[in-house]
């Protein structure tokens, strides 16, 4: 019912397409580029596309803009895939703890989240790259810090919702213990409202990393990725414009497409469209 409800959302397929294609361009990297990503050639510096062998053209060092938009890939996609299973492993957790006990338990939890929620996710982003310094794993904590409150919340409002089902009633009419109630009972009926927010959060992640990069605060040269191409191209918008234009299409249609397929798995999960795919 799932597949069929994704596969009858045009948007969504458009969206599963286009996830998929940026996931095969990052895996297949080293085959599908013929020049290294970090290696530079200056006679060839700020080559026009399709000259001289580059296909995108080059940077104002000589590298290849192809090859940078493909590796790039990766380390966008990675950072986004680690920000969202950190606010998973310690979000879901938190929020199930805090909706199933209730009272002081859940009163502590929510409004350690209401705080983490008052900063804005790039300003805390910049907080914690600013405590803990510029690297592949802090920047993973820096983004995905963010997603804690957004998950913690979600999964408590659903797990109070669930509580009140006859199915959890049973579980613990016949003596299930806690852990059990809710490893085994609650926490399965979350897999699609869990689903549809990590990709919300993972297109989110992926524009704060590349905003991070931007600013200098994200991966650091000569490592390819798009927030940091975009900010090399500023100098140089004017005299290669395609420096600023590919990395910058790259990242908006990764993103369109997560969002896209986003959309259509919150439609096939939603009980307010299953009519509609009957």
């Amino acid at each position: 019912m799932r597949w069929k409800s994704l596969a009858r959302s045009h948007s969504g397929v458009v969206g599963l397409v286009l996830v998929v294609a940026f996931t095969l361009l990052a895996a297949t990297a080293p085959f599908i580029t013929a020049h290294d990503p970090t290696r530079g050639n200056l006679r060839a510096a700020l080559t026009p596309p399709g000259q001289a062998g580059y296909l995108l053209g080059t940077d104002e060092l000589g590298r290849d803009t192809w090859s940078r938009i493909v590796y790039g890939s990766r380390i966008s996609l990675a950072l986004g895939l680690a920000s969202v299973a950190f606010g998973l492993v310690f979000g879901v957790p938190l929020g199930m703890v805090s909706g199933y006990y209730g009272g002081g338990v859940d009163s502590v939890l929510m409004r350690v989240m209401d705080i983490f929620l008052a900063f804005p996710r790039i300003l805390l982003a910049i907080l914690v790259v600013a405590l803990y310094g510029i690297g592949f794993w802090s920047l993973v904590f820096a983004i995905g810090v963010a997603d804690l409150p957004v998950f913690a919340r979600l999964v408590r409002s659903a797990t109070l919702t669930y509580l009140g089902r006859d199915f959890v009633t049973a579980a613990k009419a016949l003596g299930a213990r806690d852990r059990r109630v809710m490893g085994r009972h609650i926490l399965p009926n979350l897999v699609g409202t869990l689903a549809v927010q990590s990709t919300f959060s993972m297109a989110a992640a992926i524009l704060i990393a590349g905003g991070l990069s931007f600013l200098g605060l994200g991966v650091q040269p000569p490592t390819p990725e798009w927030g940091s191409m975009l900010s090399s191209a500023r100098s140089y918008m004017r005299v290669a414009p395609h420096l600023i234009t590919y990395p910058g299409i790259a990242l908006a249609v990764v993103v369109l497409g997560i969002n896209l397929l986003g959309d259509a798995l919150r439609q096939a999960y939603d009980p307010r469209f299953r009519g509609k795919d009957a």
